[in-house]
This record gives structure tokens, C-alpha cells and sequence, in this order.
């Protein structure tokens, strides 16, 4: 296992994970629901909002949209934790695994809100929220509502007049609230789409499948008594001589034929040369080496 790069992903999902948590437990505890205060000038400001939905406040309507969302979002949070699990064991680029590990993190803390802080803290409407109120929270498991506050109004302005169905009304730009989680889900999810090719093609490329059995230009592994000889054939129980060929229970001459031999009836004494030598008589058969392949 890649340590180093699981102790990477820990480190930047439970920091995200601490920062996002952190800084709501802040705002839920001091400042009340619509409140806001500048943090640099009128382009960043810290604006409490509340929400049920996803990132910068997209939402599904109503409470089973609500559970609805709350599921989908751990059953998101499972499998990305599975696959970020799988990366780290893997010859992964450090760069996919940081931006799946912001990815994982901001669901994580999203879902914190979902599951829980309807059961710890009581509503913000018009005060400023108790952290585990004695008459019990503002709802349920899974029916919290995520807390969001990062607000980037850059540009103000109106639309012309002779824009169509806008003009005259107010532009802004940037108009939707969100929070660290959010951040930290937005910048993975554009991280792996601009650099994805640049992270994936760092991984060493696989090894090549093998070919498959009796495939052309491949050899089988012989088995049992079958026996692989040099060019490439495979022989049963045979003798395969310089000559290339194979013969059975004999010996292979110079002059390229097999001789067998019957020790039963020797040659008596007296017997010619030319017998001794086996010409000419029935006990040695002359016979040209005929190769033998088994099939």
C-alpha cells in the first residue's frame, strides 16, 4: 500500500472536514438566520444562510426530496470513499488522488449537516441557535439543513432595457452562497476535468494479455509424458536424434538407419563376417530413419 499517499488523503479529508465543521458550529452559535457582516468590502461576505439541498443552495423540493437527497448523498459518500480507497493502493498520480479526496471531504461535510443538525441545534429564526437544546432539535435524522455563508457579491449592476425579460432588473454576479465543503467539492470536480488525461496518463501502461492457448506463433507447455524438443514439436515417448527424426527402441547408425538387434539368438561361431556384421541376413533389417510427430 501507497502510505504516503493515504496519509495525503487523510490528511486533507480531516482538514477539510475540521475547517467546514468548525467554522458552522461558529455561525450556528453566533449569528442569526439572514445575518451578515464584510469581510473584504462589499465583494466577500460572510452571509448565513440555511438550506436542504445540494451545493450553493440547489435543493429538492419537499420532505421526501429532502430524505431523497440526504440518501443519494451517502450512497455518493460510500462509493467515492471505496474508489479513493482503491487509487491509494494503486500507481495512482498524487493529483487525482488529492482532488478525490476534496471531493469525498465536502460530501462528507454536507452530509454532517443533513444527518445531524437538525437533532443538535434548535432554529435560527430571528435568535441564535442553542447547541443541544433542551426540547430537542428543529428536526429529525437526516432532515438538517446544511449551513452555508461564503458570499461573493463582485459585480452589481442592471440589465439594459432592451434586454428580453431581464431588462431593468438587478445583476449579480456572484449570487450563490456555499460553504468550505462546497469549495472543496467544486475544486476536485474541476481538477479532474481539466487534468484528467495529464493524471491518467501518468499511470505505467499494463501488461500486455497473454495470448491464448493455441494461438498462432505460440507454443503449449507440455504435459504429462509429452516432451518439447528444440524445433518446436512435441514427442511421446520417443528418442529425437541429430538426424531430426524419431525412432523407437532402436539405434541410429552413421550411415542413417536403425539397427535392432535380437539378443535372443546370437551368432554362433564361425559365422561369416559379412553375417557378423548383419548383411545379408534376417537378424538386422536395414530400414531408412522415417520421422515420427505425434498429432
Amino acid at each position: 500500500m501507497k502510505w504516503s499517499k493515504l496519509s495525503l488523503s487523510l490528511i486533507i479529508v480531516m482538514t477539510v472536514i475540521v475547517a467546514d465543521q468548525v467554522l458552522k458550529f461558529w455561525i450556528k452559535t453566533h449569528m442569526m438566520l439572514g445575518q451578515e457582516f464584510p469581510v473584504l468590502g462589499d465583494w466577500f461576505i460572510i452571509h448565513f444562510v440555511e438550506n436542504n439541498g445540494m451545493a450553493f443552495g440547489f435543493e429538492l423540493a419537499g420532505e421526501y426530496g429532502k430524505m431523497i437527497l440526504s440518501l443519494f448523498r451517502i450512497l455518493a459518500v460510500i462509493a467515492i470513499g471505496w474508489y479513493l480507497f482503491r487509487l491509494v493502493r494503486q500507481e495512482t498520480p498524487p493529483g487525482v488522488v488529492v482532488s478525490l479526496s476534496l471531493i469525498f471531504a465536502g460530501a462528507i461535510g454536507n452530509i454532517i449537516d443533513s444527518a445531524f443538525y437538525g437533532m443538535i441545534f434548535d432554529h435560527s429564526f430571528g435568535q441564535v441557535a442553542s447547541f443541544l437544546p433542551e426540547g430537542g432539535g428543529y428536526g429529525t435524522f437526516l432532515h438538517g439543513k446544511v449551513v452555508d455563508m461564503f458570499y461573493f457579491p463582485v459585480l452589481r449592476g442592471q440589465y439594459p432595457q432592451w434586454v428580453p425579460f431581464l431588462g431593468g432588473n438587478e445583476f449579480l454576479f456572484f449570487r450563490p452562497v456555499f460553504n468550505i465543503a462546497d469549495s472543496a467539492i467544486t475544486i476536485g470536480i474541476f481538477s479532474v476535468l481539466l487534468f484528467y488525461r495529464n493524471f491518467f496518463n501518468d499511470h505505467p501502461a499494463e501488461e500486455k494479455e497473454r495470448p491464448a492457448k493455441g494461438a498462432p506463433g505460440t507454443t503449449e507447455i507440455p504435459q504429462d509424458r509429452e516432451t518439447l524438443h528444440e524445433d518446436g514439436n512435441l514427442y511421446e515417448d520417443e528418442n529425437l536424434h541429430e538426424d531430426g527424426n524419431l525412432h523407437e527402441d532402436g539405434d541410429l547408425h552413421e550411415d542413417g538407419t536403425i539397427h535392432i538387434s535380437k539378443t535372443e539368438d546370437p551368432v554362433p561361431s564361425g559365422t561369416p563376417r559379412e553375417q557378423q556384421d548383419g548383411e545379408g541376413t534376417p537378424d538386422a533389417v536395414n530400414e531408412p530413419a522415417a520421422p515420427f510427430r505425434s498429432e
